[in-house]
């Protein structure tokens, strides 16, 4: 890697963790930087989670106030995060690499259609929280779907957060910014728990790791998370989608050609 490249990484880490804490699609910002840069994309998915948790872990944190009274939630929560990311991790590290290429294509394709109708699916949730009164833990179906959000943000994770504040807005009666505050801290989960995963599978199996990619996207994430936890909400909503298209596009060009 040289410092061009290195600098590009660790410019794709700052705005990956900024979009994970005001949005969730920051993966699409790094894999595809990582995959163009010649990275197998298994090496590039591995070193990108491990480097976006302590991003996660200052987004959780600049929305401290907003997660005031969550904590039963969140733990109750949480533990469908931990079982969905270890799920998620040992099927990403025991299905054939070849088989990454094919379901990540799939994959980023819906994570691009989630980014785009995101807005409507705003819109449509705050109808349906009107005149609803829904359980404070969102009952078994929103565990088992954080589960489920779990295993795909534990295989790949763009636009799990998105998932996440879809499904915390439909089951849950509360604000959107303490929802969107419970999604970063169950997304810090997911990452976190695949992210020891794939390290105890470095140190006693065959796991591939760029340690050095793994450092930039770290101090970059970190970055960007307190930067978009404190000014996020400035940027125009429409701009920041079109960026993560373009570049979601160019990830999925790059992994047929």
């Amino acid at each position: 890697m040289n410092l061009l490249d290195a600098a590009a990484v660790f410019a794709a880490g700052v705005a990956a963790g900024g979009i994970n804490t005001v949005v969730g699609s920051g993966s699409l910002i790094t894999f595809p930087t990582l995959v163009a840069l010649g990275y197998p994309p298994v090496v590039a998915n591995i070193s990108n989670n491990i480097g976006l948790v302590p991003g996660g872990v200052t987004g959780a944190y600049g929305y401290r106030h907003e997660l005031k009274g969550q904590r039963g939630r969140l733990t109750r929560l949480a533990s469908g995060s931990f079982v969905g990311a270890v799920i998620g991790g040992l099927l990403l590290l025991g299905l054939p690499a070849e088989a990454f290429d094919v379901i990540v294509v799939a994959l980023i394709v819906i994570a691009l259609v989630l980014v785009i109708v995101q807005p409507r699916l705003q819109k449509w949730m705050l109808r349906r929280r009107e005149g609803e009164h829904r359980p404070q833990h969102g009952g078994p179906a929103l565990w088992v779907g954080v589960l489920l959000a779990g295993m795909y943000g534990g295989y790949f994770g763009a636009a799990q957060g998105i998932i996440l504040i879809a499904l915390l807005g439909i089951m849950l009666d509360d604000d959107l910014q303490r929802l969107n505050a419970g999604k970063n801290v169950l997304s810090a989960v997911v990452n976190g728990t695949a992210a020891i995963l794939f390290t105890l599978m470095w140190l006693f199996a065959d796991a591939r790791i760029d340690w050095w990619v793994v450092l930039l996207i770290a101090a970059g994430s970190t970055c960007g998370g307190v930067i978009g936890a404190k000014v996020g909400r400035r940027i125009p909503p429409l701009a920041l989608r079109a960026v993560i298209v373009v570049v979601g596009v160019v990830a999925i060009v790059n992994l047929l050609a």
